[in-house]
């Protein structure tokens, strides 16, 4: 047994003590240090007898407290999964058997805790992006949340409020662009597709939007995209090869027959 000769508060680390006690010669030496908590919690003293098996037991009681710390700060910023918080104090070089005591303790305490971590990630996600919940889902899991508690955890996504998201987006989308109608609602669904929206979500959300196809606009639309393809042919086509190849150019690009036939007998026939 070796008894304590004197406690010290760091110079650097006010919340840290060297622990120094007597060697066999008589002089002391320093032994170990230790978090206040620690010295705390186990009431070291000075004059207190250690054995080598309660030194060994406070220098691993240290390392598990000085884990947890580092774990309190990388929580400071954010809330963080179960899998954020092993793989962080796996970089940090923790050893496994303390990072699985940090991980039991911040569970207990609900310092870590999936299902409201997933619960609040959805209502940031809700408040401040225009993602739908699919996405959201697959942003859960990527973050280590397991796929049952994230597929639970999109079911809060009221329908009501994606129906909302897929109006606004739609609104600011069909107001911009040259490109017919019909292409416009294609796009549209295929980006809220992207987006992470369900097609019920989708289709309602679209059925409520107030637009109409706008002839003044599909015509303006028509006419941009046609001039485009008559300039890119007529170099090489002529009369009704010329006519047929810009048929076929705005027909694929969603605008109607009649519109085409206008645009073709106004502007191709006037150049031949």
């Amino acid at each position: 047994m070796q008894k304590i000769t004197r406690i010290q508060v760091q110079q650097k680390r006010k919340d840290r003590y060297n622990i120094f006690i007597n060697s066999s010669t008589g002089d002391e030496k320093f032994a170990f240090s230790v978090d206040e908590a620690v010295l705390v919690e186990d009431r070291l003293h000075k004059g207190m007898e250690l054995s080598e098996t309660m030194i060994e037991e406070l220098t691993r009681k240290d390392i598990t407290h000085k884990a947890y710390n580092l774990a309190i700060r990388y929580l400071s910023y954010r809330m963080r999964t179960e899998r954020e918080m092993e793989k962080y104090l796996t970089e940090k070089e923790i050893d496994p058997e303390h990072i699985a005591q940090v991980m039991e303790r911040l569970i207990k305490e609900k310092l870590l805790d999936d299902s409201l971590f997933s619960e609040m990630f959805l209502r940031t996600r809700i408040s401040i992006s225009n993602k739908g919940p699919r996405i959201i889902q697959k942003e859960l899991v990527e973050k280590g949340v397991p796929v049952s508690i994230a597929e639970n955890t999109i079911q809060q996504y009221p329908f009501n409020e994606q129906i909302k998201k897929v109006k606004l987006f739609a609104e600011k989308k069909l107001q911009r662009g040259n490109k017919s109608f019909r292409i416009q609602m294609q796009q549209l669904r295929a980006q809220l597709m992207q987006k992470g929206f369900e097609q019920d979500a989708i289709q309602e959300g679209l059925s409520e939007l107030e637009v109409q196809k706008d002839d003044n606009k599909e015509w303006e639309a028509l006419v941009s995209q046609g001039a485009r393809l008559v300039k890119k042919h007529e170099r090489k086509l002529k009369g009704y090869e010329l006519r047929k190849k810009v048929t076929e150019g705005l027909y694929r690009k969603g605008f109607s027959f009649d519109f085409i036939q206008q645009f073709l007998d106004e502007e191709v026939e006037e150049q031949q």
